[in-house]
């Protein structure tokens, strides 16, 4: 095998026609690759341009000159198609007439061997201003290097061009970060892209060189981890592009993955699309950390002049730290961990800042995720139920879960906690009806899902079917299939019970057949609709599936629905609801007190006044403590104490309120269950608890205003606005009592509001059953009149939009 210094040496001697030949054994080389064959080229064709240059400056008499690469040619990264990028350097003393001269015998033998070639004839001077005018000039100049002549022009130049740079940065940067965002929307997210650009897509080889760039600022630096690796990685895949193509082309076409694939030594086009992809992904979060840490760093030198007029000497305060959940803070515009947080000991940390995060519409401190995927403690299997609860607060959180995801994902923190994740994790989608790859499609559906968690009676089975609806697509064979076995897997994993277990399986199975159905199968046939009915099983997996379904199609596509499919799914769903309602049925029977209960309502009706009592629960799947209380039946007390429990900073995980009549005694009692977590902190004492709920009964306690002045001081941040409360009346499911249900994003005060509303209707509440689903509450009320019974069809509906105005 030929050298690289045996192969330079020749063509010092030889000319274009021994450097083309060189050239060309050069990339017939199968053990050459990679970064030894562009850094062989590159030191080929530095040997070859220096012996021109030689030659040409002998015949021209030209003296302080001096050859330059720059931008790609600079860095020492030629592919085989790539252009060579050239400056001609001069000091200005050389007649205009030599200097075309010399230009002519550098540039022609290039064009000659029909090398593409960008370049230019300037002074150093010149030089600077041209790249004070011009952007890419300027970014093309950070990668200058000789070639041949004069190295001491250039030095000078790369000072001056590198110090311009960094005192010009708080200019320069912004400009490029837009530059970087216009070829984005021009070109496209990469990773996603079945026929995708590898130098202009986000993502691609300009943005790895933007964060060099940004580098050479010294103003930020991009996370290095993996950066370098997954640069090396475009780059191979366009060096075997080129040789594949034969052509000077960046974006890799469906007819040449194979032979690409072939070339790189991967198995097939996918594994190919799934290599560049992830090294995309690498590119683009680094991109995003890159960029943030930027701006911070931009708005912090804009404030610093302010400052000091303000404060004189002083030193500025640090940045205020928020809290947005227990361990969690807002710090300068970022989720991070709170100072006393740790990470070894509290293994719910990694979900909490992430669902945190994504309610609050914040970016995730990288810092933060690396302490994390460090440090963290594993989680139990099956996890705590607070782990469940807040992977579904992530989940429902709309649009800002996706950059959190993305982030954690990029950290090794999603495939931690679901391991099946690996398999899905940048695998492309053949079907051009698809946009995303198959876990971005993933993320998406549960994006769209969350709209719809209003609904269904079940928002939390809907947000984990639709995160795992296709996760059997990393698997041979019907992924449907596949993917209920993997579902079953996550879903008992994570934490849920036998039966919701059971409900996921179905939905991921059947997650095509409401769509596949309606568009192919006749909906007159009853045959078709028995089927259907038969393979969902219950009105509530109908429901589910519903959503998912539509959830599932606005995540494929804008080709995957559309107002006539949506109409065929919704006319199939409501033939088979009635096929699987059969008659009317009741509610289930009022559960009999329990004997704490009993005890507290007999304390209750001796002392006039409320009784409480809190209990942590010790069952590893509870959430938060358990607070009982019990009230002499009275007007207000729902939304006294839901009132009380918001003042206090408690979240309302669950909760029920029943009427309990005690045998031979006068009156009623009324006894609430609540299971409640502290916020941030620690819980109150139950003493607080029970003098606030007294004041709030007789009125001495102004609870709508308090809570109206604690919402003005502290404004809860969200990412994205929520889709609106929905308040339905439930036919059909009680003939003593009308039912109200109540679906809301949960929120501070949510159930006081309500309660406030049906005591102005002048209603009774018999039974309230509250649940709290991530991000989601569902509340189900069921009232009477003041004579006891129902309330007439008009008045109810006229309640229901009475608790949807107080809520709006």
């Amino acid at each position: 095998m030929t050298s690289v210094e045996e192969t330079t040496d020749h063509t010092a001697d030889s000319g274009p026609s021994g450097y083309a030949a060189a050239r060309l054994r050069l990339l017939q080389e199968e053990s050459r690759s990679g970064p030894s064959r562009r850094s062989a080229l590159a030191g080929l064709t530095d040997t070859w341009l220096s012996a021109l240059f030689a030659d040409a400056v002998r015949e021209t008499g030209v003296r302080g000159a001096s050859l330059v690469a720059v931008g790609g040619y600079g860095r020492g990264e030629l592919s085989p198609r790539s252009d060579l990028d050239l400056v001609l350097l001069h000091d200005g003393k050389a007649e205009p007439r030599q200097l075309s001269a010399l230009a002519d015998r550098l540039w022609y033998p290039v064009w000659d061997l029909g090398l593409a070639l960008d370049h230019s004839v300037r002074t150093p001077g010149e030089a600077r201003k041209t790249a004070a005018e011009d952007l890419k000039v300027h970014l093309g100049l950070l990668d200058a290097r000789p070639v041949a002549g004069d190295a001491g022009l250039l030095a000078g130049l790369r000072t001056s061009v590198l110090a311009d740079w960094r005192n010009q940065a708080a200019k320069r940067l912004p400009q490029l970060h837009s530059l970087c965002r216009e070829r984005a929307e021009r070109a496209g997210e990469l990773r996603f892209l079945l026929e995708p650009d590898l130098k202009e897509a986000r993502g691609g080889l300009r943005d790895a060189t933007a964060l060099r760039a940004v580098a050479a600022s010294w103003l930020a630096d991009a996370p290095r981890q993996g950066l370098a690796e997954a640069r090396r990685r475009l780059l191979d895949a366009r060096d075997a592009l080129h040789l594949v193509t034969g052509r000077a082309t960046d974006r890799l076409a469906l007819q040449e993955q194979d032979q690409v694939a072939a070339q790189l030594g991967l198995l097939d086009a996918d594994a190919l699309l799934r290599e560049v992809y992830e090294a995309a992904r690498v590119v683009a979060y680094a991109g995003d950390v890159t960029w943030r840490e930027v701006g911070r760093v931009l708005r912090a030198r804009s404030a610093r002049p302010r400052l000091r007029g303000l404060l004189g000497t002083r030193a500025p305060a640090a940045a205020p730290r928020a809290p947005l959940a227990e361990g969690v803070v807002e710090s300068d515009g970022e989720a991070v961990l709170a100072l006393a947080a740790r990470p070894d000991r509290d293994p719910a940390l990694a979900l909490r800042l992430a669902a945190a995060a994504a309610q609050a519409g914040l970016p995730v401190s990288l810092h933060a995720l690396r302490r994390l995927a460090a440090q963290a403690k594993p989680l139990p299997v099956p996890w705590p139920a607070e782990a469940r609860e807040q992977l579904l607060t992530l989940l429902g959180a709309g649009e800002p879960m996706v950059a959190v995801w993305e982030a954690m994902e990029a950290e090794g923190l999603i495939t931690r906690l679901l391991p099946d994740w690996e398999r899905v994790r940048c695998r492309p989608q053949r079907n051009p009806v698809h946009t995303w790859t198959v876990d971005r499609h993933l993320v998406e559906t549960a994006v769209r899902a969350s709209a719809l968690t209003r609904r269904v009676g079940r928002p939390d089975l809907l947000l984990m079917a639709a995160l795992l609806h296709d996760i059997g697509k990393g698997w041979p064979g019907d992924h449907s299939v596949a993917g209920e076995t993997i579902a079953r897997d996550v879903a008992a994993r994570v934490g849920f019970d036998a039966r919701d277990v059971a409900v996921l399986g179905t939905l991921v199975r059947h997650h095509l057949l409401l769509i596949d159905t309606a568009t192919r199968r006749d909906l007159d046939d009853p045959a078709t609709v028995r089927t259907v009915a038969g393979a969902v099983g219950s009105v509530g997996t109908l429901e589910i599936l519903h959503a998912l379904t539509e959830a599932d199609a606005l995540a494929t596509g804008p080709a995957a629905w559309s107002t006539w499919r949506g109409s065929l799914v919704a006319d199939l769903v409501a033939r088979v609801a009635a096929v699987l309602r059969g008659a009317p049925q009741e509610g289930p029977e009022p559960e009999i007190p329990t004997t704490e209960q009993e005890r507290l309502a007999v304390e209750a009706l001796r002392t006039g006044e409320p009784v409480l009592a809190l209990h942590a629960r010790q069952e590893e799947d509870a959430v938060g403590v358990e607070l009982v209380v019990a009230v002499p039946d009275q007007p207000g007390v729902l939304p006294a104490a839901a009132g009380v429990l918001a003042l206090h900073r408690l979240t309302v995980r669950a909760a029920d309120l029943r009427s309990v009549e005690l045998p031979d005694r006068l009156g009623e009692v009324l006894v609430l269950r609540w299971r409640v977590a502290a916020e941030y902190g620690a819980l109150p004492e139950a003493a607080r608890l029970r003098t606030d709920l007294v004041r709030a009964l007789d009125g001495s306690l102004d609870v709508p205003s308090k809570l109206a002045d604690r919402e003005a001081a502290y404004p809860r941040r969200r990412g994205v606005v929520p889709p609106p409360p929905r308040v339905t009346v439930v036919a059909d499911v009680s003939a003593l009592a009308t039912v109200l249900e109540v679906r809301a994003p949960d929120a501070v005060g949510l159930l006081h509001r309500v309660g406030r509303a049906l005591e102005s209707a002048g209603v009774r509440v018999r039974s309230a059953h509250v649940s709290t689903l991530g991000a989601n509450a569902v509340d189900t009320v069921y009232v009477v009149d003041g004579d006891g019974k129902p309330l007439p069809p008009r008045e109810a509906a006229a309640l229901a939009a009475s608790v949807r105005a107080a809520l709006s």
